[in-house]
């Protein structure tokens, strides 16, 4: 998957994003605590967020889901709160998949119009658009207003009587009303009532779901029967005929891409026919995949067509662990192992709305410690580089906003500001934040100005190299493309390092180079210096504490 440039993601939620209220109050209603607006993501905040690096930005929980907020008077059924995660509810219970949020619109009636010009307007600021994708479950009170003439909802024609049937949207638990622990669902005209209970979306297939379940969440039905794995593809479900439509009608839309929620909870055979027939309308979308079972990267990539995969379970939990649990670094030599031959599909990532904050007190507690980090993750492959908005301000999440408390992570459930990144859209951020963001814009920039970085191969150096360095603290590895390499090492450890590299005969053969003397560049500091290079000469490096290098070895040997 050679590339002239790598894919650099930058998520944001428009609910938070723009929101410039100082003075959110805990559970807060949209009218206590505001609501950030498409409207608001002009052209100056996207060609900032260009000039990071990002060629992508995702536009997180920007479909209409399940909220306590009324726009009954704007002709949008109300919610029953009993249903609903938090006053904003959470962006992964779609309520209509045809349909955009209300919370984000400046007037409510013209959302669709306002989402359609958002998506304009970043095209015209050279970055591409990623929406969600939702495909595994939606929220209990599911009714899609806004379809187009001719689509069928979600349960309609179900029946009900059946706990699975391949021609029914949903799983009925039979005969027994939806009853949640932990969870109140009211009384009085006010209760919300579901009968038959429906199976809850994390595979809950029982009509009493824990708190900690997605019990506002609905499973769908892929033709898949729970209680003996048997499938039904054949003839295709109603449910694939359903999303397959609604997969047609954002590319419609003229996004760019659709970050598929939970996809290895779908059938990777409904990715293979679903995913070839939106290709074939635009053969330049991509979709990555949510996915954390390693031994389904190849076959979601193989056989189901993503694009790209979430490697949360190997390099991601590798590198916290580094950071904060003492695992050795060594220890990344076997993430590029387990994904070798498919590395140019994984997105790596330190931060997005499922995980904690790096400068949260529940990770680093400092966003600076994580900057090794950041380097492999965004240097070691082909693939994607994926950030979270506010992580490159070092975004602490220390508020304890609402339904999920002070855990680390900024709220999916809540109306909220966002400190860092309302201090940097207003024009005066901290001068930690504005260092911290000069550094990911130099790592993220060289992502696609270098093309041993952006379409480079992987060459690790560890195993020639276990004499010379702390393999519990220091990570070394070459990238190389057309003749030229860059030999990047890691220091997690708290104190500098002075030491010297090998490079082994087989990474010059592979890099194309031979002995002699060359002119390089450390890419972090643009200084120049004339290295030897041979396999009998180890290459000396000075490394800062909490930090790493970038040596850009050049093409022809120094005349």
């Amino acid at each position: 998957m050679k590339k002239d440039k790598k894919t650099i993601i930058y998520q944001l939620m428009p609910r938070w994003y723009t929101n410039m209220n100082e003075h959110c109050v805990p559970n807060g209603t949209i009218q206590q605590n505001g609501c950030g607006k498409f409207n608001d993501i002009d052209l100056s905040k996207l060609r900032s967020i260009r000039s990071l690096g990002a060629t992508h930005v995702w536009y997180t929980g920007i479909l209409e889901h399940a909220t306590t907020t009324d726009y009954s008077r704007q002709g949008i059924a109300p919610c029953n709160p009993h249903v609903v995660k938090g006053k904003a509810g959470s962006p992964y219970a779609i309520r209509d998949y045809y349909d955009v949020c209300p919370d984000m619109a400046i007037k409510v009636k013209n959302r669709m119009a306002e989402f359609e010009a958002l998506v304009e307007r970043t095209h015209q600021a050279g970055l591409k658009v990623i929406v969600d994708f939702v495909p595994n479950h939606v929220a209990r009170e599911y009714e899609s207003d806004a379809k187009p003439t001719g689509i069928s909802d979600l349960g309609e024609g179900d029946n009900p009587m059946m706990f699975f049937d391949p021609k029914n949207n949903f799983y009925y638990i039979t005969g027994q009303e939806f009853a949640p622990h932990g969870v109140d669902l009211g009384t009085g005209t006010g209760a919300y009532r579901e009968f038959p209970a429906r199976a809850t979306g994390n595979d809950c297939f029982t009509a009493s779901p824990n708190r900690d379940d997605w019990y506002e969440t609905i499973k769908l039905n892929y033709g898949v029967d729970p209680w003996n794995g048997s499938t039904h593809f054949d003839p295709i479900p109603p449910t694939w005929q359903k999303m397959i439509e609604i997969l047609k009608f954002w590319a419609s839309k003229g996004v760019d891409g659709f970050r598929c929620d939970m996809a290895h909870m779908v059938p990777v055979a409904f990715w293979h026919w679903a995913i070839g027939q939106i290709k074939q309308i635009n053969p330049d979308i991509i979709f990555i995949a949510e996915i954390y079972d390693t031994g389904l990267y190849r076959s979601y990539i193989d056989e189901g067509g993503f694009d790209y995969l979430y490697d949360k379970v190997t390099l991601y939990d590798t590198l916290r662990g580094i950071l904060c649990d003492g695992w050795a670094a060594s220890n990344l030599t076997r993430c590029w192992q387990t994904v070798e031959g498919i590395s140019g599909h994984m997105l790596n990532f330190l931060e997005n709305h499922d995980e904690q904050r790096i400068a949260s007190r529940q990770f680093c507690g400092e966003p600076f410690k994580a900057f090794p980090a950041l380097v492999v993750s965004a240097t070691m492959s082909q693939g994607p580089f994926m950030l979270y908005a506010g992580q490159e301000l070092g975004e602490p999440a220390a508020d304890a906003e609402g339904y999920s408390g002070n855990d680390g992570r900024t709220t999916i459930f809540d109306y909220w500001s966002v400190p860092t990144v309302r201090r940097w859209n207003q024009g005066h951020p901290t001068a930690a934040e504005r260092l911290l963001r000069t550094q990911y814009r130099k790592i993220l920039r060289l992502c696609n100005s270098e093309p041993t970085l952006a379409c480079g191969q992987f060459f690790d150096l560890m195993y020639v190299n276990q004499d010379r360095l702390d393999t519990s603290r220091h990570y070394a590895y070459m990238r190389h493309c057309d003749g030229e390499m860059t030999v990047v090492v890691a220091n997690f450890c708290e104190n500098a390092v002075d030491t010297s590299i090998r490079i082994p005969q087989h990474a010059l053969d592979c890099a194309q180079m031979s002995h002699g003397s060359y002119c390089c560049i450390n890419l972090l500091t643009d200084e120049n210096q004339t290295i030897a290079l041979a396999t009998d000469t180890p290459l000396p490096v000075h490394i800062d504490a909490h930090s790493a290098i970038l040596l850009k070895v050049y093409k022809s040997t120094k005349q």
